[in-house]
């Protein structure tokens, strides 16, 4: 028993304290959860009315803000009236003072319109008044067709046509005279000048007068290198020719051997490669197309180099197109009858910049022109068309001045000279082509040249004998004195002269000399 009452007294215990935790635990959060609840409450009461201070301040502020705009919309709405107003104003000020000038202008025209009138009725009197002398003037001009017909037995017409010829021959005689005179000085003047500045720019340049030839010699250390150059068979030579677009002369002349080409570049690829493979002593097919082949690399650095060097030993100022230099290089290579085109570039532009220095012109600007005025030779024979006009293209295509390209593309009157530039060029030009020794020429050519000469000037009516003289430099031409005049002479010159130009090409410049003589023989016996 005591056992079992302590177990359940035990157990008691543990309810009662059981119930008084869970009690104590109950009114605990309880408590806690009232005092939460009024917490929040609070923190609400307090956002409430935060939230309704706020509200009143963002509703305050809208109110400012609405007055604030209605007052600027107020302010902006009386300044547009305001400038509306004065618009308006000033509207009315022009529509007043158009109508005072409508009112002057009505005057005026109503002041016209009076004077109109005045002037009808002087006009109609005046018009009657001629009316009577224009009858008169018609009776009379009959009467003295009458009187005309009557002594010179011609008709009206046969007079008049008379008169016009007369009037014309004395006219054109004196048209002759006066032109003839006038051209005259003018020609005397203009040689003068130009006869110092080229003698001047001529004087100021000293030149090689040896033209380059077609053929290059190479040396050989002995004879019998010369069958290894032929090769078994030929297969060294041909192979040679092949690859450098040459032919290769081994004739009986003793320790040489004959590169034959019209094309410079060629015989120079053709020489190198030659003499490389003779100083390295391997020469077979495979060996020759290796070294063409690194000449040919070799070859295009020089040009490039050249082109560069000339510019600058020439003294040419400003930027010139990477393109250019190389063709100037490649100018060197190649030749126009017999003259080598980079020393024909050289010499003019060296005359361009001496006369530019007499007239006043821009020197470098000159300078740069007669660089460039041939540049089209180094592409011509790849490009078809004249090499003036291909040069412009160049010149164009690398973005030179319009003057640079203009001057370039006339110097051989392909296009319309531009400036005095242009001018200069084709002086330039000539001087250095037509020098003694410069070009060279077949006699054939040179025959034909001086037949044609002489063949447009004998289709001339009045000519008797035409004789081409100086190397084709002038023509003497002998006319007919009794179908011939002097007038005529001179204008048989000038034809002559415009039909040379259009119908014969040539360096520098011909002389047409027309000669009129009156020969009286008579025979005493």
């Amino acid at each position: 028993m005591p056992d079992d009452f302590s177990l359940v007294r035990f157990w008691a215990i543990q309810v009662v304290v059981a119930i008084g935790v869970f009690t104590l635990g109950y009114f605990c959060r309880r408590f806690i959860g009232e005092r939460k609840i009024r917490q929040a409450e609070t923190i609400a009461k307090e956002i409430i009315a935060s939230a309704e201070r706020q509200g009143e301040v963002i509703r305050r502020n809208a109110e400012l803000e609405a007055k604030e705009t209605q007052y600027k919309n107020r302010l902006l709405a009386e300044e547009e009236i305001k400038q509306r107003r004065q618009e308006i104003t000033a509207i009315e000020a022009q529509l007043t003072e158009r109508e005072r000038q409508l009112d002057s202008k009505a005057d005026l025209l109503t002041s016209k319109e009076v004077m109109l009138t005045a002037r009808e009725n002087s006009s109609a009197i005046r018009e009657e008044h001629l009316a009577k002398r224009e009858k008169e003037l018609d009776s009379l001009i009959e009467e003295e067709k009458f009187r005309l017909s009557t002594v010179t037995g011609m008709t009206e017409e046969q007079a008049k046509g008379a008169l016009l010829a007369k009037l014309e021959g004395e006219v054109r005689y004196e048209g002759n005279l006066l032109i003839k005179r006038i051209e005259e000085e003018a020609r005397q003047e203009g040689e003068r000048k130009a006869k110092n500045i080229i003698a001047l720019t001529i004087q100021r340049f000293a030149a090689d007068q040896t033209a380059e030839s077609t053929v290059t010699v190479v040396n050989l250390s002995g004879d019998d290198m010369k069958g290894r150059i032929i090769g078994k068979e030929g297969r060294n030579i041909r192979t040679l020719e092949t690859a450098t677009g040459v032919d290769f002369v081994i004739d009986e002349a003793p320790d040489t051997v004959t590169i034959s080409s019209f094309d410079p570049f060629r015989r120079e690829i053709a020489k190198r490669s030659l003499e490389r493979l003779l100083q390295d002593g391997r020469i077979h097919p495979s060996r020759i197309e290796e070294v063409v082949e690194k000449v040919k690399r070799e070859m295009d650095i020089a040009i490039k180099e050249d082109g560069e060097k000339i510019v600058t030993d020439l003294g040419i100022q400003g930027t010139i197109h990477p393109e250019l230099i190389r063709l100037i290089g490649r100018l060197k290579y190649r030749t126009s009858y017999g003259q080598n085109v980079l020393q024909h570039v050289k010499e003019t532009t060296h005359f361009m910049g001496v006369m530019a220095g007499e007239l006043g012109l821009d020197f470098h600007l000159a300078r740069r022109i007669g660089l460039l005025h041939d540049i089209g030779k180094a592409v011509s024979h790849e490009v078809e068309g004249p090499h003036a006009i291909i040069g412009a293209d160049l010149a164009k295509k690398c973005q030179e001045s319009d003057l640079v390209i203009n001057a370039v593309g006339a110097h051989h009157e392909d296009m319309e000279p531009q400036s005095i530039y242009a001018v200069l060029i084709m002086a330039a030009d000539a001087i250095s082509a037509s020098r003694p020794g410069a070009r060279g020429d077949t006699f054939e050519n040179y025959v034909k040249r001086l037949q044609k000469l002489e063949a447009i000037a004998d289709q001339h009516p009045g000519v008797e004998k035409a004789y081409a003289i100086s190397a084709g430099r002038e023509i003497r031409v002998i006319v007919n004195p009794t179908k011939v005049d002097d007038a005529n002479t001179y204008l048989l010159a000038r034809e002559l002269k415009q039909k040379i130009q259009q119908g014969l090409e040539f360096p520098g410049q011909i002389k047409v000399t027309v000669i009129r003589e009156m020969r009286v023989v008579e025979f005493a016996g």
